[in-house]
């Protein structure tokens, strides 16, 4: 009997490079990337342990997952760098420049 391939282990590698990649992006698209690969490779892991001889593609899954727990990390401390940025700066300093970097002198005191 021919190997099956695990319906969703492409799209967990796929989703999981993508939230490394998008995980610049505020955070939040990671974050959604991320999840949903997970939630997909967990599926996938319960039918491959359900029956692991008739699928073939668990590794290109395992990879995916892995990706996608890097991707959120990422994602999440992208999050709380911008939380940080905005309570030292605050909104008004995001889109001024020289008041970000005058509140950046005072909070860092140079």
């Amino acid at each position: 009997m021919e190997k099956q391939k695990l319906p969703n282990a492409t799209a967990v590698l796929v989703l999981g490079i993508f939230s490394i990649l998008t995980c610049w992006c505020y955070g939040i698209l990671g974050i959604i990337l991320g999840g949903l690969s997970l939630f997909l490779a967990q599926k996938d892991s319960k039918l491959y342990k359900s029956n692991p001889d008739n699928y073939s593609n668990y590794q290109n899954l395992n990879i995916g997952r892995v990706l996608s727990i890097i991707g959120l990390v990422l994602s999440l401390l992208m999050i709380a760098l911008m939380i940080w940025l905005i309570s030292i700066v605050g909104v008004d300093g995001l889109n001024n420049q020289p008041l970000m970097e005058q509140r950046i002198h005072q909070y860092f005191g140079v």
